[in-house]
């Protein structure tokens, strides 16, 4: 079974940073595109982040603030967020894949607020 481990949210000011991580096991994760999507309170899951070998991609909400990478010798997936904004609260998750659907981990919450 597919597992997937977020850490390294928290409670950041405004214009803060945050790095978050997603340790993955039981897959071969070298051969996936990987994901970062987020639910702020009371609204659906936004696609953030995704990224296939050297190819990155990101939504438009996020762009040149957020950097996602990967540790494929240490099966992880990090997201580098920088100048945070209040709009950015929400709970991260990593997920096999793009889109929405799939298999993701619990999450971690990630509050920007002075």
């Amino acid at each position: 079974e597919v597992q997937l481990v977020e850490s390294g949210g928290g409670l950041v000011q405004p214009g803060g940073s945050l790095r978050l991580s997603c340790t993955a096991s039981r897959f071969t994760f070298r051969i996936y595109t990987m994901s970062w999507v987020r639910q702020a309170p009371g609204k659906g899951l936004e696609w953030v982040s995704s990224i296939n070998g050297g190819t990155t991609n990101y939504a438009d909400s996020v762009k040149g603030r957020f950097t996602i990478s990967r540790d494929n010798a240490k099966n992880t997936l990090y997201l580098q967020m920088n100048d945070l904004k209040p709009e950015d609260t929400a709970v991260y998750y990593c997920k096999q894949g793009v889109g929405l659907t799939g298999i993701r981990g619990q999450g971690t919450q990630v509050t920007v607020s002075s």
